[in-house]
């Protein structure tokens, strides 16, 4: 009886030393073939590699929209800047035009036929009793 104890042990220690060997031999073509999928210690880990793989998913979705928002903010940012710009020279071409001499010399030559008065002009006040 012991010889049959010490052959069943001897055959259990050669199996766990060939499970241990399958289990450190990964090469290249198991990850090709995919055999490497279908051992136990990765179908109990999937959840955690689908996890893992939708994680990363997020991460670079996250980076390529913060990547746009980025690019989109600078080019508002330009043409806010050529917007106050143009706001600057509109602005200053109405002031320049609204003055007295300069509205005085485009009614001459448009041809209106106003003519600039010479007397000042009076303040109406009304009395309230």
């Amino acid at each position: 009886m012991t010889d049959q104890n010490n052959e069943q042990e001897s055959v259990e220690f050669i199996d766990q030393k060939i499970e241990r060997k399958e289990h450190k031999n990964i090469s290249f073509r198991g990850i090709l073939d995919g055999s490497l999928l279908a051992r136990k210690e990765v179908t109990k880990q999937l959840p955690f590699i689908i996890f893992l793989t939708l994680l990363g998913i997020i991460y670079i979705a996250n980076r390529y929209h913060a990547e746009r928002l980025s690019r989109e903010v600078i080019s508002l940012q330009a043409e806010v800047k050529e917007l106050r710009a143009e706001s600057i020279t509109t602005a200053s071409e109405l002031m320049f035009i609204s003055k007295q001499s300069e509205v005085s010399k485009l009614v001459e030559q448009k041809g209106l036929g106003l003519k600039e008065s010479l007397v000042p002009p009076k303040k109406i006040v009304i009395e309230k009793n």
